[in-house]
């Protein structure tokens, strides 16, 4: 039996969860979810001690997959980041035929993101009237470790990976980065390695996107970038996301998978939210478990929905959330089915 983590959100992550069982039960895998409800409200009643509980199943487990929580005071993305010492965050971001986008290029990125520091680590100060001052992080061991999932990643895949940052003017900090990703990269020589400024990696991928693969950057460069990605391939509501924590041997200890998108309040409980993130998400966890097989078919079945059309009214179709799950659950029936019989 697979247990996993099952991180309850708000908004319409009820109606994502559901999506995914849904799913979950044409798969050919003995899977129990152990939930952890991470509502506000819960939140609100409970304080840390529902956190306590989230990373003591998550470490139990080593596997989660958590729907959209509401931010009030603190995230809790932020919370189970750095009580799990998430240090790489991995963001696909793929264009799908379908899909109606201003970008008539194809997009073909993998986003891994220094999960840790950078200037989200420290909220300011205000100094006086006038001013404010806030401290900007880089630390070479999760620098170490987005590389070394970069490097692994890209030669899996037979990708190039460029590394990205301001480094010739955040010469310390962003010097540093580069630096760890050099030193990593001697244990790739297989793997093409590009350094490319921030700003203008910018306007080269909106140039060129097919120039790049895996894009390797600090904190604050990876929240941009994939957003940026996204919109792109024309919707925030198909980027799903993975976060790693590793041992001392470099293992991976706990991979949290989960859609990249909000809670959607003004839609909640309409049947009207679009799961594709989420069931990419879970597409993720699929790949990571080494059963690839199972992650592509129900990659295929979704992507196959979204170019017929059948999907929900954000992607330009007009299917609900349960039926665009039904469309997407009965072509990876048919896809298992027919694997099942070659």
């Amino acid at each position: 039996m697979l247990e996993i983590t099952e991180l309850w959100g708000d908004g319409i992550g009820p109606e994502l969860r559901e999506s995914i069982h849904a799913l979950v039960a044409t798969l050919p895998l003995d899977i129990r979810f152990l939930p952890v409800d991470l509502s506000l409200e819960n939140r609100e009643r409970r304080g840390a001690e529902i956190f306590d509980e989230a990373v003591e199943s998550m470490r139990k487990t080593r596997l989660a997959l958590k729907y959209p929580t509401v931010t009030r005071g603190e995230s809790p993305n932020a919370v189970l980041r750095r009580r799990l010492s998430f240090s790489v965050i991995h963001r696909p971001v793929i264009s799908i035929r379908g899909i109606s986008s201003n970008f008539k290029e194809d997009v073909f990125l993998h986003v891994v993101r220094v999960a840790t520091g950078g200037t989200y680590a420290d909220p300011g100060t205000l100094i006086g009237t006038d001013a404010a001052v806030s401290l900007r992080i880089v630390e070479r061991k999760p620098c170490r470790e987005a590389a070394t999932f970069a490097f692994e990643f890209a030669r899996s895949k037979g990708l190039t990976v460029t590394s990205s940052s301001k480094h010739t003017i955040q010469a310390v900090t962003d010097g540093l980065f580069e630096s760890v990703v050099r030193d990593v990269h001697q244990n790739y020589p297989d793997v093409e390695h590009r350094v490319e400024l921030f700003d203008a990696l910018l306007a080269k991928i909106i140039i060129r996107p097919q120039d790049y693969q895996v894009v390797l950057v600090l904190n604050e460069y990876g929240d941009f970038l994939s957003d940026m990605a996204c919109g792109l391939v024309g919707s925030l509501g198909t980027g799903a996301s993975g976060s790693y924590s590793f041992d001392s041997d470099g293992r991976v200890e706990v991979a949290m998978f989960d859609p990249a998108g909000g809670t959607a309040p003004d839609i909640a409980g309409q049947d009207k939210c679009n799961p594709a993130a989420a069931l990419l998400a879970f597409g993720m966890l699929l790949d990571h478990i080494d059963r690839y097989d199972l992650g592509h078919a129900l990659r295929m079945a979704l992507l196959n929905s979204i170019a017929d059309g059948k999907c929900t009214s954000d992607l330009g179709g007009e299917l609900t959330t349960s039926g665009f799950t039904q469309v997407v659950a009965d072509g990876l029936e048919e896809l298992l089915a027919e694997s099942t019989t070659r």
